[in-house]
């Protein structure tokens, strides 16, 4: 018979009683882990990080999740209805500068659809698969919408990472909301972003975007993470912001570091990728990555 020896932490958490003579909040009568002022302290970082470490490990566990796919792109790209809606009210305005703005916007909305349709493609065909395969994005508005919104138009489900940031972010509608984290610490959540991908997927972005991207290029470069696709969506984007030839006849990569991604211009062209990589026609099972990158 498994019968516990000692109550349980939230047993005694419950049976402290503050309204003793020590219970004002001078006292500290408190038990360490339920006292929230002593677990702010400076001193108390290492706790911290090591409980944003745990808490998304813990529960995704729970939840069987072995293999995600990472979807990052910009938080301004609007859905195409929107970007639509506003493209009329600027010319409305008979402003040029804001109907240009308004026309790049509906240029870019069609990046938030292709990411709607790419996640709910994997989230569709990983089914049959012995490991499912999870997006996950950084949680809030646009391409990171519209990943876990396609998830979510199939019946999937889908993780968002959220960071507490200067201007809040709200988590968008579509996270499953017992896969819905947030964090204090950058670096946290770029662990998990990594630890079980299988895949980084990126849609055009700006600073965050790059900061992902290129973090998760020279992980794999330096050989601290194991090799994995990286897809990047929009080649005349990507192109056109980075002069990737440059960078190798000048020294700063190897011309082999040009092979460390793809450009993909559809849903069905990246799928069509990850299924060669892995071999998902060949074989039902992938194998769960975070335990390699940890």
């Amino acid at each position: 018979m498994n019968v516990r020896n000692f109550p349980t932490a939230e047993e005694d958490a419950h049976l402290v009683h503050e309204k003793s003579r020590y219970g004002g909040p001078e006292s500290s009568y408190k038990l360490a882990f339920t006292d929230t002022e002593f677990l702010l302290r400076e001193e108390l970082r290492p706790v911290r990080m090591q409980l944003e470490l745990l808490k998304p490990e813990v529960v995704q566990h729970e939840h069987g999740i072995e293999s995600t796919i990472v979807i990052f792109g910009s938080a301004r790209i609007l859905p195409p209805e929107v970007a639509q809606q506003r493209l009329d009210q600027a010319r409305a305005t008979g402003i040029e500068q804001n109907e240009r703005r308004a026309e790049a916007a509906v240029a870019m909305s069609l990046y938030y659809e292709e990411a709607r349709r790419f996640a709910a493609l994997v989230t569709e065909r990983s089914r049959t698969l012995d490991t499912p395969i999870y997006v996950v994005t950084g949680g809030g508005p646009g391409i990171m919408e519209a990943g876990n919104r396609g998830a979510f138009d199939v019946g999937g489900k889908s993780i968002g990472l959220n960071i507490v940031l200067p201007h809040e972010q709200e988590p968008n509608a579509y996270i499953t909301p017992e896969l819905c984290f947030q964090f204090h610490y950058f670096a946290l959540r770029k662990m998990h972003f990594v630890m079980r991908s299988i895949a980084l997927v990126c849609f055009p972005g700006g600073f965050g975007t790059l900061d992902e991207l290129f973090e998760v290029m020279t992980l794999i470069q330096t050989g601290k993470s194991r090799r994995r696709p990286i897809l990047m969506f929009g080649r005349a984007f990507w192109e056109k912001l980075i002069n990737w030839q440059h960078l190798v006849d000048t020294g700063m990569i190897s011309p082999g570091d040009l092979q460390l991604f793809h450009f993909v211009e559809t849903a069905e062209d990246a799928w069509s990728r990850l299924a060669e990589h892995y071999g998902f026609d060949a074989t039902p099972t992938i194998t769960g990555a975070y335990a390699e990158d940890v």
